[in-house]
């Protein structure tokens, strides 16, 4: 760990603090004894968790709430530049850190672990977390979900194994500083910033250069996508396609996609020099992440209701494939919340095709996120694009509206997903109510 930096940090507040990265850094300030306070917009079952280990978190976002002498403020990316306590900061000279830069300087310093690409990462970086404390390392994690295993986002290890989840929105993994990089896949995504599929492949590259020659590169160098990022590599390539010990895994998680990523892990592991028994006792012991392929219950009914984060094309098509392989005869009847009026724009004729293991698709309201409305993109011209492949493409109004006609129309055997990276997973209890 970055001791030099972290020992200068004995009061820090968090804008934004209840974000899954944001509440991670938190929780390891607070596990240092360093005096935690921060603000978000509304509290939640993360900010809760903070609370009671001793951070002091504030509801909304004013002046009176930053501190008189914080050593730093840490924002999350979601905060706007204009924020009154950022502002404010800023004003007085406070050290002032993204979430991305604060999670480079405690990268520093450490044995870094780095998982990025497109899809996957959250899974790989679990499926990393499992194997390494099966395998008595001690590493501390931070992933973009809650692991089910440990019930959180993050894991305080006391080695200095860093295995961390490496975003590449707005290059933010460009603030990492990896010894071993594991690039899962390449695909199409952010483009409302990277604007072509080459934008991106250049910040994977730039990435790629970071890894020192003593460094290790796990990827499939054969992928069309990833092997032109590698050109310039310094690191050793590390093929996971490759690797021995895949046979003997037995996963609880399904799909073609959950095997790569643990034949993923299972490389990394190999780099560690951890077994292939021990791995293959954590990889099938994994049971998944919060909102990846989740089941979460069954409707008074019977019918099963799974969540799933899936906002992508390349996603939805794998969650899909995935469940399709687990409920070959079911009927399988996806709630798709689309994320990000962009995304929805770029990727609409990709989404029409993604639905092909679902029997039923009900489009739910747009999810702005970070973006403003778009009136020329809707989720009825969205519906109207995916019907024109799936014969029963459909919008139901709002999630009051969309809860009551599932409830009405459900049968026993019905499989529903929920599916999207905004308030969707909201609607599952409602579901499960008797």
């Amino acid at each position: 760990m970055n001791k030099i930096f972290l020992d200068r940090i004995h009061s820090i507040h968090f804008i934004g603090i209840g974000g899954i990265g944001v509440s991670a850094i938190a929780r390891m300030m607070l596990l240092r004894d360093v005096r935690v306070s921060g603000s978000d917009k509304a509290l939640s079952v993360v900010t809760d968790r903070l609370v009671s280990l001793g951070a002091r978190i504030f509801v909304g976002h004013e002046v009176k709430n930053l501190p008189d002498d914080p050593d730093a403020v840490v924002y999350s990316p979601a905060v706007p530049t204009d924020n009154s306590e950022l502002v404010v900061a800023r004003e007085r000279g406070i050290p002032i850190y993204s979430y991305p830069e604060i999670l480079g300087e405690i990268s520093r310093g450490m044995h870094t672990i780095a998982v990025a690409g497109t899809h996957g990462k959250t899974t790989t970086t679990a499926m990393l977390a499992d194997v390494f404390i099966e395998a008595k390392k001690s590493p501390t994690v931070i992933v973009g979900s809650m692991l089910k295993k440990w019930g959180d986002n993050f894991v305080a290890g006391e080695s200095n194994i860093f295995i961390v989840e490496a975003c590449e929105y707005k290059r933010s993994f460009l603030h990492l500083s990896p010894e071993v990089l594991v690039i899962t896949n390449i695909d199409n995504d952010h483009l409302d910033y990277y604007g072509t599929i080459e934008g991106v492949q250049k910040a994977f590259q730039e990435l790629v250069e970071k890894v020192p020659a003593t460094g290790v590169i796990v990827c499939d160098p054969n992928d069309p996508r990833v092997a032109p990022v590698l050109t310039k590599a310094v690191a050793h390539i590390v093929d996971y396609q490759l690797g021995g010990g895949a046979s003997k895994l037995r996963l609880q998680v399904a799909g073609e996609h959950n095997i790569k990523n643990a034949k993923a892990a299972l490389a990394v592991a190999h780099v560690f020099g951890i077994m292939d028994e021990t791995s293959a006792r954590a990889l099938g012991g994994f049971q998944g992440t919060w909102r990846r392929m989740e089941f979460v219950g069954r409707m008074a009914n019977g019918a099963q209701v799974y969540d799933d984060y899936a906002h992508h094309p390349t996603e939805v098509r794998a969650t899909l494939q995935g469940i399709r392989a687990k409920h070959p005869d079911e009927r399988i009847r996806v709630v798709f919340e689309p994320h990000l009026y962009s995304r929805v724009k770029f990727f609409q004729d990709d989404f029409a095709r993604g639905f092909g293991d679902a029997d039923e698709v009900i489009i739910a309201p747009i999810y702005a996120g970070r973006e403003e409305v778009d009136p020329l993109v809707t989720k009825e011209i969205l519906a109207e694009v995916i019907g024109r492949i799936h014969p029963h493409a459909h919008v139901e109004g709002d999630f009051v509206a969309i809860e009551t006609y599932l409830r009405t129309t459900a049968q026993k055997d019905d499989i529903i997903v929920l599916m999207g990276a905004g308030d969707v997973y909201k609607l599952a209890p409602r579901l499960l109510e008797k």
